[in-house]
Parts: structure tokens; sequence; C-alpha cells
């Protein structure tokens, strides 16, 4: 039964004995980013936010993934930002890892707890705090939004995820469940950030090949993940980074849930320009 404590990076630097070997991996159709390298010395800095910092895992690249970006931000006491979007025309969501983060967004403020989830819009203001003495934790995905003529923007929205009832992939078997905070037929949205959970012993039996990007964070347990012709162990804070028609499927490889939050571009034509 999943306990929902979400790995997140401690910093640090390993000491000068340990070996090289690992297994992080930058290959033409996927990236591995294991948690043992999301040390100090790979942190960034944003501008407008204060005692934060940052670890990038993923930007749009020519020739690799283009629609989104992904980042861990660590937010210490004190400090946030009151313009943290540099681009009005960019969604995002933020999920909570650790800790407790205030946000207000839409006139309204929100108390962000480990679980949390807050979709927002672009052309909207809003801010972040951490008032408490503990740092924060947690995941911000970006995209810039698509507009279609006739449909309206989405409206921003917070939730947890513990309110928000799971779906089985097949009827009636639980090994297998996505949290869905979005409707798929929704065409406001053109990005989903989605909950992927196992059982132990949980499988995707087929080889997904799709036009979708995918950014994948692991938040609890451990799996095998199958990557175009390789098969990778993954465990709690490693990302993964698929381009589109990666082959991939999963199984979970330990006695734990195994669940991953999972970005994916959808509801849109293909821009041939």
């Amino acid at each position: 039964m999943s306990k929902n404590q979400y790995y997140f990076p401690r910093g640090g630097l390993p000491r000068g004995e340990k070996l090289l070997t690992g297994k992080a991996v930058f290959k033409d159709s996927y990236v591995v980013i294991p948690r043992e390298v999301m040390t100090d010395i790979v942190t960034s800095y944003f501008p407008n936010w204060e005692n934060t910092r940052a670890w990038v895992l993923a930007k749009p690249l020519s020739g690799f993934s283009t629609t989104f970006s992904q980042s861990i931000v660590n937010i210490g006491p004190d400090g946030g930002s009151e313009d943290p979007e540099i681009d009005t025309e960019i969604q995002s969501v933020i999920f909570i890892l650790d800790g407790n983060l205030e946000l207000i967004i839409g006139g309204e403020k929100h108390s962000l707890t480990p679980g949390s989830y807050c979709y927002i819009p672009p052309r909207i203001s809003w801010e972040v705090k951490n008032s408490s003495s503990k740092d924060v934790y947690f995941q911000w995905i970006r995209k810039r939004y698509e507009a279609v003529k006739g449909i309206k923007y989405p409206e921003y929205f917070v939730t947890n995820e513990k309110e928000v009832k799971v779906a089985e992939m097949h009827p009636g078997d639980k090994s297998w469940t996505t949290t869905r905070f979005v409707d798929p037929n929704d065409m406001r949205h053109d990005m989903h950030v989605n909950i992927v959970n196992f059982k132990p012993g949980g499988v995707i039996p087929f080889m997904e090949t799709h036009v979708m990007e995918h950014g994948i964070y692991i938040l609890e347990g451990k799996g095998v993940y199958r990557l175009n012709e390789d098969w990778v162990e993954v465990q709690a804070g490693d990302f993964l980074w698929l381009r589109a028609f990666c082959p991939q499927a999963c199984y979970a490889g330990g006695p734990e849930d195994f669940r991953y939050l999972l970005y994916k571009d959808v509801n849109r034509q293909i821009s041939l320009s």
C-alpha cells in the first residue's frame, strides 16, 4: 500500500572514493537521469526567485523532445517568487514532493502539501512562498500553450492526488491504474500530467509507440523500463525523458508500489510549419 512518500533530491556531493559507474545515459530516443547525479553542482538558479535552486531535468532540444521543460525546484525558508514566470504564454503544473508551499493565484491563497497538484494556465499572475522553517521540493512542468480558435483557455485548479479517483487501465484490475487530473476529452488542455500507478507485479504488457513526448519522474518504488532496445532499472528519484515514438513498456520490480509522474503533449493537430 502506497504511503505517498515521494522522493526528492538531497543534494550534496559524492565522496571521492565513489566509482564513476552509473546508469546516466543520453541516447537518440531517450535519456535517463538517475537520482545520484542530482547533486549540488548541477543546480540552476532562476531570475525573480529568492532562496531557490532547481535541478533542470528537461528542456526543448533541437532533434529531441521540443514541447516542455521540467525541473525539481527547492525553495528554502522565506524563499519563493512574486513573479515566477517570465513568459505570459506558458502554462505550468506544480506537484509538491515535500514540504509546504503557499500559492497565490487568481486572488486566492492555497496551502500546498505533499501530493498537491496545481494547474496554472497562461496569462494569469501567480506567486509562491515558503513561509515555513523547512525546505520545499516540487516538480515544475512548463509548456507553451497552443491556442486554438474557438477553444477557451483552461482555468486554474488546485487539488491533491488523494482527492482524485484512479482509473483502472483494465476494468476490474487494480494492478495498473492512472490518476488523471484532467479529463482526456477536455480540448482546452494540450498537455496532461498524470500519475501512473503499479501494484507489485503490475505491467504495461506491450511496447507503446506514439507521437507524445514524455517526462517521467519516479515518485515511489522501483521498476524496469523497456526503452527502445534497452531494459533499464529505475527507482524513486530517477527521471526518464522520451522523444516522440520511442518504444516503451515497463513492469513494477519491487515489493512496494511503483509510481511515476508522467507528462505528455496531447489534443492538438501536428504543426507542419
